[in-house]
């Protein structure tokens, strides 16, 4: 028998992305946000609200950059989420972040988070706060690679948000291969 919860935002995973920016004045600005994905091979969709200082920053730098949050990271994830840019400017200072500036676009990269998407600024509709974004690049660390140089889950330890619990999760271990299994029922 199956409970029904109503409408409900409840997916699972939800990922975790940090979304950091600079200010007007080249401060560094990140916040969590669990309503986002991809939307096309080369596109971000992410649910933002305007009165974010993240959201002003990208209508005015036309970019961002987009990292998963990782299970080493949980603290200072959480903390970016619940703590506003538009109150404490240097949020990613006090949680111990550091940045770099990304090669590709005009927005920080979080140094303590090992993989980022780093996006331009294609359309922000305010009304449903839609906002999309070009992915230019994608980066990793090579702390978090496997011996093939391609990107290993289990090292990079992202986290996804239960919004049943209100909880963060470590996403688990591997169970198939995608566009291999199913073909045995073929």
């Amino acid at each position: 028998m199956r409970k029904n919860f109503g409408a409900k935002p409840f997916l699972y995973p939800q990922p975790v992305l940090i979304i950091a920016t600079y200010g007007e004045d080249g401060t560094p600005d990140a916040m969590n946000a669990a309503w986002g994905g991809i939307a096309d091979t080369k596109q971000i969709a992410l649910y933002l609200s305007a009165t974010h200082k993240t959201v002003k920053n990208i209508l005015a730098r036309k970019a961002f950059t987009v990292s998963m949050a990782d299970a080493a990271h949980v603290v200072e994830a959480d903390y970016v989420g619940i703590v506003s840019g538009n109150n404490v400017p240097d949020k990613l200072a006090r949680a111990g972040l550091h940045t770099t500036k990304s090669e590709f676009v005009d927005a920080p990269l979080i140094d303590e988070l090992p993989m980022a998407l780093e996006c331009k600024l294609v359309r922000f509709d305010e009304e449903s706060e839609l906002l999309i974004g070009e992915i230019v690049n994608v980066c990793a660390e090579e702390s978090i690679l496997n011996d093939e140089g391609k990107i290993d889950p289990s090292k990079l330890c992202p986290i996804s948000f239960d919004p049943v619990n209100y909880a963060y999760l470590k996403l688990g271990e591997k169970v198939g291969n995608a566009f291999k299994d199913g073909a045995r029922l073929k």
